[in-house]
């Protein structure tokens, strides 16, 4: 016990994100909603500002922080700004939610490293925001990939190489 920790991230729709993730090593739970935004109680009619993002509870005697970061980095292009493959606009933008100073420290140094990596044809754009208040997406988004296999996603895995040294 108290080896369980939270992540916030966004990196385009929601459900692609969550699919990858809930199979990792270390990954206890995973749920989509909204994030970063103007209004309370969203809904995915009514968002604004608010990004499609994840959140992610983890052990950190399984995984870090800054591995969960490097498989982010390597499920989505963080070079675009808002937008993933056919999803256009700022609901889609690519945010690391810090929670605290180590947590924004962590990313600055997965984002150097990924940059410094070359892999990604441009700089890496995502955006490191303080954590707000994470608003639970509707039941109807949970786990939508599991429920509908064949469902829309631009998320892959496009580097089997981790950007951590």
């Amino acid at each position: 016990m108290g080896t369980s920790k939270k992540a916030y991230i966004a990196g385009g729709c929601f459900w692609g994100m969550e699919d990858l993730f809930r199979t990792r090593e270390g990954i206890l739970d995973t749920e989509v909603g909204y994030i970063g935004g103007e209004n309370d109680n969203p809904t995915y009619k009514n968002h604004p500002g608010h990004a499609e993002g994840i959140e992610i509870t983890y052990d950190a005697n399984k995984t870090s922080f800054k591995e969960i970061l490097d498989y982010f980095f390597r499920i989505h292009n963080p070079t675009t700004i808002d937008r993933q493959g056919n999803d256009i606009g700022t609901s889609y933008r690519s945010a690391i939610f810090f929670q605290n100073d180590d947590e924004k420290a962590e990313a600055k140094e997965v984002i150097n490293l990924v940059n410094e990596s070359h892999k990604w044809e441009g700089k890496v754009a995502t955006t490191l925001e303080p954590y707000s208040t994470f608003w639970a997406a509707e039941p109807e988004h949970q786990d939508y990939l599991v429920r509908n296999p064949n469902g829309y996603t631009c998320h892959f895995e496009r580097f089997k190489n981790s950007f951590l040294k």
